[in-house]
């Protein structure tokens, strides 16, 4: 565990970005002025900011706000970088020219309150993984509170954290890439697989970035790894060589090694079993968990090993697991009409999400609802997937002559249809359905095509499936 003993100074500080995160961290920042920590507060907008009541109140506060450019002037002591703005932009690198030391706002809170904290990573499942991890602390009496990329600022829990509670972390890719000294009690890596390469350039870079999350691990720690793509398993043994202790994440149908003292792993019988430190801990049946597939198979192994290696006893970790409801936006029941099921999971946002969430229903039974802004990755692996275990997709939105082009591509008995819009992809959809299948709008695409994030695509697939299912029970 981290050491607590040292009270930071940041002397003259600079902070990237005018807008949620970077609000945060100024106002914390002036907040330590007057005790000494911090001598003075800049805050560089970028290019497209302007002053406005944000601004002032900043200014009010103490802070100097600089809008409208990137081009950072002055040196200081430490740089807190927004997570939007990539390493590798011409902003970043004038103000790492022009600071000492630059990080992100996670790493900002671990260094405020470095104690209790686990630091989950990875492509896919992060929320659902952290969100559970956060419950099964809390089934076993723990205080705990769910952190990070998932919407909660780590900096707005440090003032009032309640004593002994444990920070649960879903750490972005963005947010990990420039950490220098994070250091979790456990850290868990799901997957890696392409995303976000507007941002990091390379998958090589994007892998880095996730690896981070292991950088100033101990033996007295814990890596959570899954065995499940070829990035996390040279990234795991990366890990072995610095003799760190490292819980593979087993595959469906994989046993583990004799020698292995720690991994997580689905039993013959169905059962999630946790073995640390040689001691093997059986856990529930996969059938008694509410969120299906086989990813969250492995969501659930990897929040559980987290919670037994925090201290939390089986049986509550048992309790915790059976309790667990689906997240929204992710493979969540939004109704049911006439034997069809319909099943939003608008936060499948690229290709390997889909593929995971197809592992949550019954092949042949799926009328799938793909599309959205286009981030023009690879569509191969994924268009097998949905052409294997989907009768029917319903491409929309920007990327759906290209979904729909992939998906025939692949031959068989898929049946493809082509909407403009989510509305019209739903009406298409729900009248190809059959009882007994499920609708399922997993789009593969980011939503900014037709709205602000894929919740609000999440919100108005629900409320579109709401008004036609009541419309049919009145006809």
């Amino acid at each position: 565990m981290s050491d607590t003993s040292r009270v930071r100074t940041y002397g003259d500080v600079l902070v990237l970005g005018l807008g949620k995160t970077g609000d945060a961290v100024a106002g914390y920042m002036a907040g330590l002025v007057q005790g000494g920590r911090v001598s003075s507060v800049v805050l560089y907008g970028g290019a497209k900011s302007q002053p406005g009541p944000v601004t002032e109140e900043l200014e009010r506060a103490g802070v100097r706000v600089v809008c409208g450019t990137e081009q950072v002037e002055g040196h200081y002591d430490t740089c807190i970088a927004s997570p939007g703005i990539s390493e590798f932009s011409d902003f970043c690198r004038s103000a790492d020219a022009a600071s000492d030391a630059i990080f992100g706002e996670p790493e900002l809170a671990w260094r405020e309150s470095p104690e209790r904290w686990v630091g989950i990573t990875g492509t896919n499942g992060k929320t659902t993984t952290t969100t559970l991890a956060r419950d099964l602390l809390r089934a076993g009496g723990l205080a705990a509170e769910a952190v990070g990329n998932i919407g909660r600022m780590a900096i707005g829990e440090v003032a009032h954290r309640a004593p002994g509670e444990w920070l649960v972390a879903e750490l972005s890719s963005f947010q990990l890439a420039g950490s220098r000294e994070l250091h979790p009690h456990v850290a868990v890596l799901l997957n890696v697989t392409p995303d976000h390469l507007y941002w990091h350039k390379t998958m090589e870079n994007y892998a880095a970035a996730k690896e981070r999350i292991f950088r100033n691990l101990d033996a007295g720690d814990l890596a959570v790894i899954s065995d499940g793509d070829d990035f996390c398993r040279a990234i795991a043994g990366r890990a072995r060589a610095r003799g760190l202790r490292v819980c593979r994440l087993l595959q469906a149908g994989e046993s583990p090694r004799a020698d292995e003292a720690c991994c997580a792993w689905e039993d013959t019988d169905g059962t999630l079993v946790v073995r640390i430190d040689g001691a093997d801990t059986r856990l529930v049946n996969k059938e008694a968990l509410s969120i299906k597939g086989e990813h969250n198979v492995e969501n659930a192994l990897a929040a559980s090993a987290a919670a037994l290696a925090c201290g939390v006893d089986a049986e509550d970790v048992r309790a915790g697991l059976r309790a667990f409801r689906p997240l929204e936006h992710r493979i969540e029941p939004c109704g049911e009409s006439a034997g069809v099921h319909y099943v939003n999971d608008s936060k499948a946002t690229n290709t390997d999400a889909v593929s995971k969430a197809l592992t949550a229903f019954p092949a042949g039974s799926i009328v799938i609802l793909l599309g959205g802004h286009d981030k023009g990755t690879d569509l191969s692996d994924m268009a097998a997937d949905v052409a294997r275990t989907c009768r029917v997709a319903v491409c929309f939105g920007e990327a759906g002559a290209r979904m729909a082009k992939a998906l025939r591509a692949q031959g068989g008995s898929l049946e493809v249809l082509e909407a403009a819009h989510l509305e019209q992809a739903l009406d298409a959809g729900m009248a190809a359905a059959r009882p007994g299948e499920t609708v399922l709008l997993s789009p593969a695409c980011s939503s900014f095509d037709e709205f602000s994030g894929f919740e609000e695509r999440g919100d108005v697939f629900k409320r579109l499936v709401a008004a036609r299912i009541a419309k049919k029970e009145r006809a």
